[in-house]
């Protein structure tokens, strides 16, 4: 394994879910390298959604917690542009075997890191608030 890989690998040691018998391929792809990405990127991806709502007429911060949960579903799915920013925010921590591995069924691979980080920001909605800088 390259140097690379390793380093990776070592950022995010630990798997995260279950893998027991029976659960599929893209189950243990995603307890194994997602879900620890994702967590070991919680504060980037925290702050990219910040980012993306500032510079978006800052509407996000003014509404109910019923609107903002709405708006996290609305603009990780509709915005292709910042779907894919933070998909490659994600597959970027990837060692080269995990890559291989995420091409041979990268829409199912995406749908579940979309649908993975917007359960993390819907369940940290306090920290998606704007810094009064």
């Amino acid at each position: 394994m390259e140097e690379r890989d390793l380093k990776v690998k070592e950022l995010r040691n630990e798997t995260l879910g279950k893998l027991t018998d029976g659960i599929s391929e893209e189950e243990i792809f995603q307890n194994i390298t997602l879900r620890p990405i994702l967590k070991f990127q919680n504060n980037l991806l925290i702050e990219l959604f910040i980012s993306y709502a500032t510079k978006n007429k800052n509407v996000f911060f003014a509404l109910s917690i019923e609107k903002k949960y709405s708006y996290i579903d609305n603009v990780t799915i509709a915005d292709i542009a910042f779907r894919n920013q933070l998909i490659g925010v994600i597959v970027g921590l990837f060692s080269i075997e995990e890559y291989i591995e995420y091409t041979k069924k990268s829409s199912k691979y995406n749908k579940r890191i979309i649908t993975m980080l917007i359960e993390r920001w819907k369940s940290q909605l306090q920290l998606l608030e704007k810094n009064p800088n």
